[in-house]
């Protein structure tokens, strides 16, 4: 079993059956207790859009992308928001955050647009910099899994438990049930 696989094709290259578990069926209760009006979900780059797009139509959501330039790997060039994010509490989703530099830059340029909130990653890599990065950023939280331990707690950094959604579905692979009642569908 595994969570969130950052290409869904990986599961091709695996000799046995792989179970792709997603991370939504722990971030959406979380999500539903924030209890936001003016939700919007953001995706912080072009290849987060099917992501991104999967929450907001759950949620009934408009949605946003971030657009982003590199010049080269971990360096941005530019980016710039597609959508209309004035006024509403968007929610950046993602699968992993190794750096956090695409994701605290994402956060400025939609606070300099005029959204607040906050953003979901699965894998919280949080190489080099990225602690510091994330507790100087416009991010009101960041929320992750705890599919990778932390390195140091932050004061904007919450990590929600994987354990009962792994439990139920290997309690289901185990009774020969399906697992797919375990995934939140649009």
């Amino acid at each position: 079993m595994t969570m969130d696989l950052h290409a869904p094709q990986i599961q091709g290259f695996f000799d046995v059956p792989v179970d792709h578990m997603d991370a939504s069926a722990i971030f959406v209760p979380y999500i539903k207790s924030l209890d936001l009006p003016n939700m919007m979900i953001c995706a912080p780059d072009m290849g987060g859009v099917h992501r991104a797009r999967t929450y907001a139509s759950y949620f009934s959501a408009d949605m946003a992308v971030i657009d982003k330039h590199r010049k080269r790997a971990n360096e941005i060039e530019g980016m710039q928001v597609i959508g209309d994010v004035s006024g509403r509490d968007c929610i950046l989703v993602d699968d992993i955050v190794d750096t956090a530099g695409t994701l605290t830059k994402a956060a400025s340029l939609l606070v300099e647009k005029g959204s607040k909130r906050a953003c979901f990653c699965t894998h919280p890599v949080l190489s080099g910099k990225a602690y510091e990065r994330i507790a100087d950023s416009n991010l009101t939280e960041l929320v992750v899994c705890d599919t990778i331990p932390l390195i140091k707690p932050g004061n904007k950094i919450k990590q929600l438990p994987t354990a009962a959604l792994f439990a139920k579905a290997i309690q289901r692979v185990y009774s020969y049930e399906s697992i797919s009642s375990l995934f939140v569908k649009a």
